[in-house]
């Protein structure tokens, strides 16, 4: 006899809980949730950094592993930290050819590296968590060596006025769950860059369009309307 599983409930308000609560929540069925907004970003990112292979990259804040995983198959020594252990835990569990440093930092708190250590800094849909921009961009900025990037993607600040952030739901309760976000503006994340000492290389928005809701069926309501905000930046 197999047991089956309480039918899902959809809950009345969504509940607001700590980033590291709801992506140690979150990290259980990260990979396989329809989400829209990582399918939109990983071709573009992809495209930013080109071709790794023999770079030194540090993935901040890099969940269940998609990019460090990603780029060390691409032919780069990755070394990867998040602060959300059931994030890690699931990066750590998947294979891949080539070694990865996974460590657990708090992206709140200076990097635990020294200056000039990295080729490219890869952030992804992390600083619409960080309350202290400016501190984040600098730090980056001083890990990574002056021929380098930094490419950091977020969701798009317009989503917020659309009520919408970083969320899940519980596929056995139906609970709606959003870790604690920043209500960052455009303006937030440009002038912090700027004030980090940083150059602005590059920034792009993206929107939904239909060839990501045929990708993404969850995107539907969001044709048409900003997602994805992207950087491209260097010391």
């Amino acid at each position: 006899m197999t047991a089956e599983l309480p039918p899902i409930t959809q809950m009345g308000s969504p509940i607001i809980v700590p980033t590291r609560e709801g992506y140690d929540r979150w990290a259980e069925f990260y990979d396989v949730d329809d989400n829209p907004l990582v399918k939109l970003e990983e071709p573009v990112v992809r495209r930013l950094h080109g071709d790794p292979r023999g770079l030194d990259v540090l993935d901040v804040g890099c969940g269940t592993g998609r990019w460090a995983h990603q780029l060390a198959d691409a032919g780069a020594s990755v070394t990867a930290f998040d602060f959300s252990l059931g994030m890690l835990r699931k990066a750590r569990e998947k294979s891949t050819r080539h070694p990865i440093r996974f460590l657990v930092h708090d992206v709140a708190h200076d990097l635990p590296f020294a200056d000039n250590s990295f080729d490219r800094v890869n952030c992804c849909l992390v600083i619409d968590h960080v309350a202290d921009l400016e501190r984040l961009f600098r730090e980056m900025g001083r890990v990574c060596r002056s021929s380098g990037r930094i490419i950091a993607s977020t969701l798009h600040p317009a989503m917020m006025l659309k009520g919408t952030q970083a969320r899940f739901r519980d596929p056995t309760t139906g609970q709606e769950t959003r870790p604690r976000s920043e209500p960052h503006h455009i303006s937030d994340y440009v002038m912090a860059i700027i004030r980090s000492g940083l150059g602005l290389a590059r920034m792009e928005e993206h929107v939904a369009d239909e060839a990501l809701t045929a990708r993404s069926p969850r995107a539907v309501k969001y044709l048409g309307w900003p997602m994805l905000l992207v950087f491209e930046l260097q010391p």
